[in-house]
């Protein structure tokens, strides 16, 4: 869980905005380079927050998907968290010489930002939202933001909707998963 830095995205969205899984695999098709062997997609976050479950529910879908040939550390069974992160990350440098990693991850924003998903180019910085100093991760972010920060944050996790995270981590998982079709083709 992270905090959205509004300025420092390159793209984002509304998770509801019409045509959003074509927009968002012709985006990862020009950011994800779906050629490279050593492609890995880390799907941060808990199953125990409902805030927090965006990255592995992403993680399942991906990962139960027939469709979608790259490794997946991430998901709802086996939850990528802050106690897990540096050994997984050691794991992935071991079996994937200079991996290119999609980093995914719930954030907290504004308000107004709720239900957006964000894109940059670089890491993102799980925990930060809730005061851990964790790893960088990634070579590419995608945050989803489902929840207001600034006040109780581990309080807003909690109660954040998982209808949210789990419609998000669905078109996450769609985009993803037609972008490596038009790939293919």
């Amino acid at each position: 869980m992270s905090i959205a830095l509004s300025s420092a995205f390159d793209y984002r969205i509304h998770y509801k905005e019409t045509g959003i899984v074509w927009k968002l695999s012709t985006f990862f098709l020009e950011h994800i380079p779906f050629d490279k062997e050593s492609l890995v997609f880390y799907c941060i976050g808990t199953d125990r927050s409902t805030g927090d479950a965006l990255g592995p529910l992403t993680g399942s879908h991906l990962s139960e998907s027939l469709i979608f040939p790259f490794p997946v550390v991430g998901t709802l069974e086996n939850p990528l968290h802050a106690l897990n992160l540096q050994e997984n990350l050691d794991k992935t440098e071991s079996a994937h010489p200079s991996p290119f990693i999609v980093a995914i991850d719930a954030c907290l924003g504004k308000s107004e930002s709720i239900g957006h998903l964000l894109f940059q180019n670089g890491p993102l910085y799980p925990g930060k939202a809730v005061g851990k100093e964790l790893p960088p991760v990634g070579d590419l972010s995608i945050k989803g933001v489902v929840n207001i920060s600034g006040f109780m944050e581990h309080a807003v996790l909690q109660s954040t909707r998982l209808h949210l995270s789990f419609e998000m981590s669905r078109i996450i998982a769609r985009a993803l998963q037609l972008a490596y079709g038009r790939y293919s083709m």
